[in-house]
């Protein structure tokens, strides 16, 4: 299967790309219409693959063969890896021509990941906000962490207009968000051709 690159729909263009959690092919459709320029998917893809043309990251712990046949990037959790094999799972997704995104939750995990695999994407994680750092915050924070070249996608919990400004103005590549109503947030309805 010829995998359409995630890498290249969500660092293409002006402004922040939005990435939208789907999981049937009727939000798919409906999010590909909203402007999305990629979807995130938990459960199987296959219905999803069928009913869109945006490339896909697989949000799912199963293999990266299986993660190959139908999806287009495929996510690496830092915090459930040892070194070496971040290492050996991140080489397999390139050569299996995925994408590979890490997902990591503070400085010292992206800085370990760099220095183990030096991954091209990274979804910066809240799930070490603590009560004074919110989840919005907490990624910000991370942000200058990211080495020039990288790809930072934000992982926030819900996502407002007001956030995902904040995340484009302070240089983020892309913010995964829910399907539901994506128009506000992927800059309006497309244009009348």
């Amino acid at each position: 299967m010829p995998h359409r690159r995630f890498s290249q729909a969500i660092s293409e263009g002006d402004g922040i790309s939005v990435i939208a959690a789907v999981e049937d092919a009727d939000a798919a459709r409906a999010a590909e219409a909203q402007r999305a320029e990629a979807l995130v998917v938990r459960s199987d893809p296959r219905a999803v693959r069928d009913a869109t043309a945006l490339p896909i990251l697989w949000r799912a712990d199963v293999s990266l063969e299986e993660a190959s046949q139908v999806a287009d990037a495929y996510l690496l959790v830092y915090e459930s890896l040892d070194e070496e094999r971040l290492e050996e799972l991140h080489r397999q997704a390139l050569d299996l021509g995925l994408d590979c995104v890490v997902d990591v939750r503070n400085e010292e995990e992206l800085e370990e990941a760099l220095d183990v695999a030096d991954p091209e994407i990274f979804l910066l994680s809240p799930r070490d906000a603590d009560g004074d750092d919110g989840p919005l915050e907490h990624v910000l924070d991370l942000l200058p962490s990211v080495p020039a070249g990288k790809l930072a996608i934000a992982d926030l919990p819900l996502t407002t207009a007001e956030e995902i400004a904040h995340l484009e103005q302070a240089g983020f590549d892309a913010v995964i968000v829910s399907a539901r109503d994506i128009s506000a947030l992927a800059g309006g309805p497309p244009p009348v051709v």
